[in-house]
């Protein structure tokens, strides 16, 4: 599966933004999707996972109440809304695929988008 992450831009903090990712060459509905993010100088980091049906979630505690993970597999995507964004969120933020349940390690995703950049001035 090839993965297209977009949406990315630059907002004010507090302001929101609307990530997508955009699959081709398979149906996403065959992997649990995740987004990470990386910022400069630092490891990539686990955002928020969802299942192959959508019915599960998880987030990583900096997000939680602020980041919504959602996928439409008969539209082939996935998104993630940003809200209250802080300066701290600016990165490149990614999205991947797996076939591994409750996956929160980059290790653990086999696909991954291009990466779309997220600049969150204060």
């Amino acid at each position: 599966v090839q993965l297209q992450a977009s949406g990315g831009g630059l907002v004010q903090a507090g302001g929101s933004l609307r990530l997508s990712c955009a699959a081709s060459g398979r149906t996403l509905s065959s992997y649990n999707m995740g987004w990470f993010r990386q910022a400069p100088g630092k490891e990539r980091e686990f955002l928020a996972a969802i299942s192959w049906s959508g019915r599960n979630t998880r987030y990583v505690d900096s997000v939680k109440g602020r980041f919504t993970i959602s996928r439409d597999n008969a539209k082939n995507t996935m998104s993630l809304e940003m809200n209250s964004l802080k300066a701290e969120d600016t990165a490149v933020y990614f999205c991947a695929a797996t076939t591994r349940a409750y996956a929160s390690s980059s290790s653990d995703y086999d696909y991954w988008g291009q990466g779309t950049l997220v600049t969150v001035s204060s």
